[in-house]
Parts: C-alpha cells; structure tokens; sequence
C-alpha cells in the first residue's frame, strides 16, 4: 500500500497523481516534484490517500522534496519571466503581422524552455518569431498550437451555470458533441445560450445524452396517433424528465398527459 497525492501546477490547472513516498504532506503545501520536463514546483490540492497495491500499479512520479525560499522565490521569477515572454512575444507577432493568437506562456522551473500557446485557425510560419523570442530570452523556445477548446480549459473560467466550466474543472477529454444532442433534451437551438465559453457546443450536452435516449423508447413517437383519458389525439411535445408529453386532441385542444394516461389503439397502457 502507498499513498498517493494529487498536486497542482497552476491556480485552475489539472491535477496529478503523484507518489508521496514518506513524506506528510498537507493541503496547500508547496512541493519540488519530478515531471517529464524536469523538476516542478506544485501545491498540494487533495491530501495524500493511501491505495491498496491493485490499485497503484500505474507508474507514478516522485515527490522530490518539500519546496523552500529560494524555490518560491524561483517561482516568482518564472512568473515574471512568462509575463514578459507573453507581452513582447504579442508585440512580435504585431509586427510580423501573423494570424495567431497567443494566449498563454509557460515556463520549466528551472528556466530552460518557454513554452508559447496559440490558436490560429491555419498552419502558421512562425519560424521568424522563433528566431526573436531565442535572441531575446537566450533558451529554448517552443510553440504549441491548440484548438479552441483547449484554450478554454488552459484559460479556466465560469460557464452559464455560475460553477467552473467543466473542461478546466475535471473532463480530461473532449468527446464529440452534436447539435442532435441539443434536439434531443428540446433545448432552444440559439447558439448563444448551447455554446460555451470557447464558442462551441457546450461539453454537458454530452453528459445527459444516454439518459434522454433510455427515457425516449418509452414514448410514443412524435406525430404518434394515442388514447388519452380525455379522448384520441396525437402527440405533439415530449418532457421525458417528468415522464409527460403533450396531446393535441381531435378537438383541437391540448392536454399534459403521463405515460399512465397513455393508451395505444387497442387501448392498453404504453408503458
């Protein structure tokens, strides 16, 4: 059995599994651990757990050590460092006059790489860039195209429903999402209330999908000809959370009936 801690490297940033080893480590504390690009400085975010050996057989990375002084101070300059990179790296691309849209700017703990994030909405030359961010910092230099929704999940934010939008809070990838999917839960089509924050199709249209899909096949279809109670009519609106639909009469009036209320032509129950 190990205990196992999952450390953050950036305020909204994912989080990670990590091997404590015997070190005690509590919420909000800062340590060095060992990453693929080198050694990283993280906070604690969920205090160690210990996991039976079934369980941890995934290969983990080391926590180092607990971080000192001089590693936060470090920090501070790597913050400092990226903020500069970020403001001439927007000034370079002004005046080479590339479409690209850098939004963020990462460095390695120990400064050797900076690490440049952009969206464009085409393959983009910026071998030129690349020549003045090397003259300018000295080290190495990459850049990293992402889509638009990656950007969104770097960038974090509050999506409609006033909580963390999911990408940045917990999804560790995008599954597709269709506009089917808005039909099917009878959302409005209006894409300013089904697109998020990155300008697509909200990711949680996804995650009720299956269950509007369980709850349809115990429907009559649409323009589905039923016995109601209150006479023959056709069905003309489905709300399958409340397990009711609507009936427009022969009459011509409409009804808000239950599936228990529903008859098929030979008049036993639906369901």
């Amino acid at each position: 059995m190990r205990k196992i801690v999952r450390i953050k490297f950036r305020p909204d940033g994912k989080l990670y599994d990590f091997d404590c080893g015997a070190f005690v480590l509590n919420k909000d504390d800062n340590v060095i651990v060992e990453t693929e690009q080198g050694l990283g400085l993280g906070v604690v975010a969920v205090s160690p757990v210990s996991h039976e050996e079934k369980l941890s057989n995934k290969p983990l990375k080391q926590v180092f050590r607990l971080a000192n002084k001089d590693d936060l101070n470090q920090r501070k300059k790597n913050l400092d460092t990226e903020k500069t990179a970020q403001i001439f790296c927007i000034n370079s691309i002004a005046q080479l006059n590339l479409k690209m849209n850098l939004f963020s700017v990462e460095s390695t703990f120990d400064t050797s790489k900076l690490t440049f994030f952009f969206t464009s909405e085409g393959r983009v030359d910026f071998r030129q860039l690349v020549k003045m961010l090397v003259k300018k910092f000295g080290i190495k230099i990459e850049m990293r195209q992402v889509g638009i929704r990656n950007q969104a999940k770097m960038c974090g934010g509050v999506g409609r429903c006033g909580r963390k939008i999911c990408c940045s809070a917990f999804m560790k990838k995008f599954d597709p999402v269709s506009i089917r999917m808005a039909k099917d839960q009878n959302l409005s089509l209006n894409p300013t209330k089904i697109s998020g924050m990155c300008g697509r199709l909200m990711c949680c249209l996804t995650f009720e999908h299956n269950t509007y899909q369980k709850l349809r096949k115990k429907f009559p279809g649409i323009g589905k000809f039923v016995n109601t109670n209150s006479g023959k009519g056709k069905v003309i609106r489905h709300n399958l959370i409340c397990n009711r639909m609507t009936v427009r009469l022969d009459n011509g009036s409409e009804i808000e009936a239950g599936l228990d209320e529903i008859y098929n032509r030979e008049g036993i129950g639906n369901v």
